[in-house]
């Protein structure tokens, strides 16, 4: 297996993807690990990063495993605070500082060594990371394709909208949303998807049903219900 990225990642296109959100906590860790793993299932070199995180570091080492153990921690997760502060408060804590050329350096590096790399973000998407950026000028700075990750309930829509005006022009022919079914069902999170389409009909906008981590899919029912889900989403990936 080693040596493998590095084959493909030259013959193929590689791909950057940034996953953002409208807030901490909305599902961006679930989502990335399952397209890593689903990407990799299919035989494409696929890892994913998390380059900033403050508090616990739970959210590196869920994407760690989705991504087979391709990258070290450090590689995958360069920057970690200990306090449960926005990145760039949490490291002025330690005097420490990130800017956004670091940042966008460590991806590009791993970006040459494989097909498609996903980037979690860290809180939402105009939470700052570090000295002078958040994750709206990484996109800008990657070219990334990003992923808008939202709770799919009462004022998705809203969310959604906001956000898809936030994002850097260039990027918006390209973004994907992913709206995130939560443990209870409201009755606004079954219309939510259809409304949003009247407003951005040129978006691709997905429905993730509930899943509370990564470890807790199980059942060849719900996986096959999963990978259904997540086909579009993987072929776009996928280019």
């Amino acid at each position: 297996m080693k040596g493998s990225p590095q084959r493909s990642a030259v013959s193929g296109q590689r791909r950057i993807v940034v996953v953002t959100g409208s807030d901490t906590g909305v599902g961006k860790t679930v989502l990335t690990a399952l397209l890593t793993r689903r990407l990799r299932a299919e035989g494409v070199e696929a890892v994913a990063l998390k380059p900033l995180c403050s508090g616990g570091r739970e959210d590196a080492v869920a994407l760690h495993a989705a991504s087979g153990g391709a990258l070290t921690m450090d590689e995958l997760n360069p920057w970690h605070f200990r306090a449960a502060l926005a990145p760039v408060l949490a490291a002025r804590r330690e005097g420490r500082g990130v800017r956004l050329a670091e940042v966008v350096a460590r991806v590009r590096a791993v970006a040459r060594r494989f097909e498609v790399v996903l980037v979690e973000g860290a809180g939402g998407l105009l939470s700052p990371l570090g000295e002078d950026f958040d994750s709206r000028d990484l996109i800008a700075a990657l070219r990334g394709t990003p992923i808008v990750v939202i709770p799919n309930r009462l004022g998705a829509v809203n969310q959604a909208r906001l956000l898809l005006e936030a994002l850097p022009k260039s990027a918006r022919g390209r973004v994907l949303v992913v709206l995130v079914d939560q443990s209870v069902v409201e009755t606004a999170a079954r219309s939510n998807a259809r409304l949003l389409e009247e407003w951005v009909s040129k978006v691709r906008i997905t429905r993730l049903p509930w899943v509370s981590s990564v470890d807790s899919v199980g059942g060849t029912k719900r996986n096959r219900r999963l990978a259904a889900v997540l086909k579009p989403l993987v072929a776009a990936l996928r280019g």
